[in-house]
């Protein structure tokens, strides 16, 4: 790909997306469909990128823009949900769509195929939750996926590295499985934690908006690399630094400084900016690349039969996903009400129960345990699993040969796949969710109501604080961390008061 196609795709996905919000669509759908229908265009060259290239250069800014936006508040009340989809869900998924293709495709042979069902296990909510509220979705559903999203990716390449292993085509650094899972979390986690830190005590002396920013742009891109560097997980590495810097620059005292609100409000501004160009050229790419998948097929005679399995494979994904988070919702509520049972029946479960909650009120934390999750929330959540650029990155990361110097079983099928799948759940998936939400008109009016009144607790807190703009973030992080206010909530005050700051100086 050289710099001109670069160019006419961001531009061309540009002018699509301008069209698509005029009629409100989703931008991203509809340049997948209309790149896909270019790709057909006779003298279209086939783009192609090398898949290191893929994930060392769009997947860490996406995801460290997306883990920014993320609450930790929401990510610790919903972890039981996003631990469950982002790895058992993630893991099962890879054995099941492992299994099926290895009777669909038996020439492939069982290990190639479990390197197929890894590279089909994780889904990409990512753009979904971006639209979460242009949707409807509540809130907690964008919680609980935006979280999945943020873990299922580091779960999925560790199995893929097990899987191209397994094949001889690769090695790594441990043959058990949970062990290596365990290195991979352990190391990128304290990769990107160090380089938080180091971050934080950069922010501090450097003072200029223009400079801080640079460093927020680049630091995606060093904690993945330097995490790989070490054979860890340089998606959990993004993670970490991302929650660590967002929440710190603006939650803890020790990391304001004078000007701090200016790096805030410019760094606001250019993500935006980066997810959009990002995401345009990714679902371009996606679509551009339907027309020279179909005719290496058919020039190999595999084309129907690879078709047909890309077929079974993407309704199996999409079943099993919402089979598995039907049980699993229903499963935490019946479990919800046995304990509730339990606490309203007997004595000492409800001696025990008394007894956290007045240890919570002591250290003032008063906010309400979520309820159980509803039928229509887990429909939703099982309905958004399109799969997304990790998907035909991991695809592309199949090596061409094994150690022997014998081809890879299947590579061909297994990039054919992902990508028919991957279009299939944008296109199926993806179109319908706006509908599927309007249809099941869930009442959001109780969320509103309760947002509303924690902002109007959050505006109590910024008069009793003062005309101080300091004095008014250290009392909404206070209030954080007595549980009074959710994260999300204060770090959005705090962005009003960064505003409010602004244009009081330049006056």
């Amino acid at each position: 790909m050289n710099g001109v196609q670069l160019l006419l795709i961001i531009f061309g996905g540009i002018t699509v997306a301008a069209v698509a919000h005029r009629r409100g669509a989703q931008p991203g759908l509809v340049v997948v469909v209309l790149a896909a229908a270019a790709s057909f265009i006779p003298g279209v060259p086939r783009l192609q990128l090398d898949s290191e290239l893929i994930l060392a250069v769009v997947v860490p800014p996406l995801l460290y823009s997306a883990t920014r936006g993320a609450s930790a508040s929401s990510f610790s009340a919903n972890f039981r949900p996003i631990f469950t989809l982002g790895v058992t869900l993630v893991v099962l998924t890879t054995g099941v769509a492992g299994y099926a293709g290895s009777l669909l495709l038996p020439a492939i042979g069982l290990p190639a195929a479990m390197v197929l069902g890894a590279v089909l296990a994780p889904p990409d909510t990512i753009t979904t939750v971006t639209h979460g509220e242009a949707l409807g979705l509540p809130r907690r559903v964008t919680a609980i996926l935006t979280g999945e999203s943020l873990v299922n990716d580091a779960t999925a390449l560790t199995l893929f590295s097990l899987a191209v292993a397994a094949t001889g085509a690769g090695h790594t650094l441990f043959d058990n499985g949970f062990v290596l899972f365990l290195y991979n979390a352990a190391t990128g986690m304290a990769v990107g934690a160090a380089l938080a830190v180091a971050t934080l005590w950069l922010r501090k002396r450097l003072h200029d908006p223009v400079l801080e920013t640079s460093v927020s742009l680049l630091l995606p891109f060093t904690a993945f690399l330097l995490a790989e560097q070490v054979h860890a997980s340089g998606i959990l590495a993004v993670v970490v630094a991302a929650f660590s810097v967002s929440v710190n620059t603006a939650l803890d005292k020790r990391h304001q400084y004078p000007g701090a609100y200016r790096s805030r409000l410019q760094e606001a501004t250019v993500w935006p900016v980066v997810d959009f160009l990002l995401e345009t050229f990714v679902f371009a790419y996606i679509g551009l690349q339907l027309k020279f998948v179909v005719q290496s097929l058919a020039s190999s005679d595999t084309l129907l039969r690879t078709v047909v399995a890309a077929a079974v494979l993407l309704v199996t994904v999409i079943l099993f996903r919402l089979g598995f988070v039907s049980g699993s919702f229903a499963w935490w509520g019946l479990r919800r009400r046995g304990v509730e049972h339990r606490v309203a029946t007997d004595p000492r479960a409800q001696e025990r129960f008394e007894r956290r909650r007045q240890w919570r009120a002591r250290r003032g934390r008063t906010r309400e345990v979520l309820g159980e999750p509803t039928p229509k929330e887990a429909l939703i959540v099982g309905w958004t699993g399109m799969r997304g650029i990790l998907t035909l990155a991991a695809a592309a990361a199949v090596p061409e040969r094994l150690h022997d110097g014998t081809p890879f079983p299947g590579r061909d099928e297994i990039q054919a796949i992902a990508l028919l799948v991957t279009l299939g759940t944008l296109l199926i998936q993806g179109m319908t969710i706006p509908l599927l939400v309007r249809r099941l008109r869930i009442d959001t009016a109780a969320e509103h109501a309760d947002a509303a009144a924690l902002d109007a607790r959050g505006v109590g807190i910024i008069e009793a604080a003062g005309p101080d703009f300091d004095a008014q973030r250290e009392a909404l992080a206070t209030a954080v961390y007595r549980e009074e206010l959710d994260d999300a909530t204060a770090r959005r005050l705090i962005h009003d008061v960064d505003l409010r700051q602004a244009a009081h100086d330049t006056q």
